[in-house]
């Protein structure tokens, strides 16, 4: 069985792991107010769809 020669740094770790991080699939930035949404969907801060606003905030 090998033993590794060195320890491995935490540095020369973390980079290895670099492309180990959760992403939100989907995510858009809203036309009109620039929070983020669910592409397709309905923006729950303004309640705008494709540039009109369908459903009103009361």
């Amino acid at each position: 069985m090998a033993v590794q020669p060195r320890r491995t740094s935490k540095t020369r770790k973390n980079k290895r792991r670099t492309h180990h991080k959760l992403t939100v699939k989907g995510m858009v930035k809203c036309p009109d107010c620039g929070e983020m949404k669910l592409s397709h969907r309905v923006c729950r801060n303004c309640g705008s769809y494709k540039g009109e606003t369908v459903v009103e905030k009361s």
